[in-house]
């Protein structure tokens, strides 16, 4: 199987007696298939491969899923693959939510988004950082 050929390895589902998640840009369930291989890719940021690191969060977001990418892609994965994401959100409120909504099923398009926990913080690593992005993904 060529890496482009590599198939996700996991089902995402949304179980009757939850709320409707998709809006917000995530599932509630993911499930694993046997003999899955799981790719952990460290939190992500916006900064450019020179570490440039805009001031504005749409276009921080932006190329912290640009990053993910990056490093799905040295793996012959891609955002089909990913199942699972944390983000790490510098004072967040509705307004980042409402713009990393747009980001995300800019990313996803129409499919199923990950399974997604957004943990609002006080500050990341770098001064200026305001999204990080923490992913699992499954091939097979």
């Amino acid at each position: 199987m060529s890496k482009l050929d590599i198939a996700p390895a996991f089902r995402l589902s949304n179980p009757p007696g939850l709320y409707d998640p998709s809006p917000n840009g995530y599932s509630h369930v993911a499930q694993l298939q046997p003999q899955a291989q799981l790719l952990y890719i460290a939190g992500q940021g916006g900064e450019d491969s020179q570490g440039k690191l805009s001031s504005v969060f749409a276009e921080q977001a932006r190329q912290a899923l640009a990053n993910l990418a990056t490093a799905l892609q040295s793996r012959g994965a891609s955002f089909d693959h990913v199942f699972k994401l944390t983000l790490l959100i510098v004072d967040h409120d509705q307004e980042k939510l409402s713009t990393w909504v747009e980001e995300i099923d800019r990313a996803w398009g129409e499919s199923m988004k990950p399974v997604c926990t957004l943990i609002p913080v006080p500050r990341l690593a770098l001064d200026g950082m305001q999204i990080e992005i923490d992913a699992v993904a499954a091939i097979q």
